[in-house]
């Protein structure tokens, strides 16, 4: 295995070749318009979980693009993520009506609890730790979403035993 094989098994546990065929079987569906560039990265990241370096290349080409510009691109918006995260994404709410109702005492006790801050990713690579700025969920202040799912009315308490059940 070279180097940058190293890396992405590092990375994600998986040679670059399952990620080089994976990038692939996504582009299929694709024709390799300009327009086509955010949802092939957000196909690519459903995918693999995060956009390797490696895949940003084979998608600049696939698009007839500049790297630098599809990684522009990918930098703008918050929805990629260029590092593997955990199989379970934990969000607390840091939007006004959860802040003043206790989301920083929430994020503190998620950090603590999962050995992580903001940020972070588990060693296990089973828990990625973010901070969003609102989910629209006020009325359930405050608010930690794990995956998909909502948990409204957070206490540190709560918080503690959400990770605690899960693990």
């Amino acid at each position: 295995m070279n180097a940058s094989n190293d890396q992405a098994t590092k990375e994600t546990g998986k040679p670059q070749q399952d990620m080089a065929a994976a990038v692939t079987e996504v582009l299929k569906s694709f024709k390799g318009e300009k327009a086509e560039l955010i949802p092939i990265l957000q196909k690519v990241q459903l995918k693999l979980g995060y956009l390797p370096r490696e895949a940003m290349r084979k998608i600049a080409g696939f698009v007839r693009m500049p790297e630098s510009t599809v990684f522009g691109v990918a930098t703008f918006y918050a929805q990629f993520k260029f590092v593997p995260v955990g199989r379970n994404i934990v969000k607390v709410c840091r939007g006004t009506g959860c802040y003043v109702k206790g989301a920083p005492r929430i994020l503190e006790e998620m950090e603590k609890a999962l050995g992580i801050e903001d940020g972070g990713t588990t060693k296990d690579m089973e828990y990625s730790l973010e901070t969003v700025a609102c989910f629209g969920s006020c009325a359930l202040a405050p608010v930690v979403v794990v995956n998909d799912r909502v948990y409204g009315r957070m206490t540190p308490e709560k918080a503690r035993a959400l990770v605690k059940d899960r693990k």
